[in-house]
């Protein structure tokens, strides 16, 4: 099986702007493309008001979720294609249902996260006093949950941007650990405009800058996970849609803490800060990143920093 090198240009690759300055043009198309489709969420009554309309709730519901393919997933593919050719897009889609991992990851991304998001509500004052008893409903409910949420909540949309795109080329231009961090920050101010929909967290400094540390730290985690799991978008999806639901469907019904009500990220902050502090610990900030590997479909060879369009100053 040959691969592409993320250096090198193929000889169908479509010279020009785009790949010229693969990372700034990814992230452009994938702010953009998502943005146009919140933008009427956030200026109707819905959102902030600002125009005189409203809009049914599935309609909120369904540009939301569709935000997530018309930015990081369109901007993926184009990015690809633009890149490494005609077999970019076919590379990135076979990495989709790459499953054959070591089963440990499963059990990491399935159980060990949704530990770190518990742990992170009950260390918090008064959570656990709070408790609720598990009900049946909550219980059969989570498959269903865990699915709408993988397909519909981002992971399904935004993955093959953010970890099958940015994230290799960001480790060879800047390092794993700066390189994820960078990615975080941006991957969470991708986000902003949702605490303006009127369906998300409210739009306050607090929630911003925790939201924004959390992401940063879960970018981390995400990283060592995806560089152990050869590059498997599937891996980093199932992730994504544990702590998602866990969060959502889990903790908040069984803590309904007043804490968590005011400050409903603080959970996952905490969980997840943990479980990066540990994972940069133990592996010396490298994230288990191994420079020029060679995967099933991906050549994590060097990037020239001229190429990467995002310099280090």
């Amino acid at each position: 099986m040959t691969t592409s090198r993320l250096g090198s240009q193929p000889a169908d690759a479509r010279p020009g702007v785009l790949a010229r300055h693969p990372l700034v043009s990814f992230f452009v198309i994938a702010y953009a493309g998502a943005w146009l489709l919140e933008l009427p969420v956030v200026l109707s009554r819905t959102g902030t008001g600002l125009l005189p309309y409203t809009l049914p709730p599935i309609a909120v519901l369904v540009l939301i979720a569709a935000a997530t393919f018309t930015g990081p997933t369109l901007s993926a593919f184009v990015m690809a294609r633009a890149t490494e050719g005609r077999e970019g897009p076919k590379r990135l889609l076979r990495r989709y249902v790459l499953w054959r991992v070591q089963f440990r990851w499963y059990l990491f991304v399935l159980l060990v996260i949704p530990a770190g998001v518990l742990l992170g509500a009950i260390v918090l004052p008064g959570v656990l006093a709070s408790y609720q008893p598990l009900t049946l409903g909550l219980l059969l409910g989570y498959p269903l949950a865990f699915v709408a949420t993988f397909v519909l909540g981002g992971p399904l949309g935004e993955e093959p941007g953010w970890r099958g795109f940015a994230l290799p080329r960001l480790q060879v231009a800047y390092g794993p650990l700066a390189g994820s961090a960078l990615l975080g920050v941006l991957w969470a101010l991708w986000h902003f405009p949702l605490f303006w929909t009127g369906v998300w967290t409210p739009p306050t400094l607090a929630n911003m800058v925790m939201f924004v540390v959390m992401t940063t730290a879960l970018t981390v985690v995400i990283a060592w996970v995806f560089n152990n799991a050869e590059g498997s978008l599937l891996i980093t999806m199932l992730m994504h849609a544990s702590f998602n639901t866990f969060a959502n469907k889990i903790v908040v019904p069984l803590f309904p803490a007043p804490l968590l009500d005011a400050y409903g990220l603080l959970p996952v902050l905490v969980g997840f800060v943990s479980v990066a502090s540990i994972v940069v610990a133990a592996t010396r900030g490298r994230l288990s990143y191994r420079g020029e590997r060679r995967t099933q479909e991906t050549d994590a060879a060097a990037v020239p920093r001229e190429r990467s369009g995002l310099h280090r100053r």
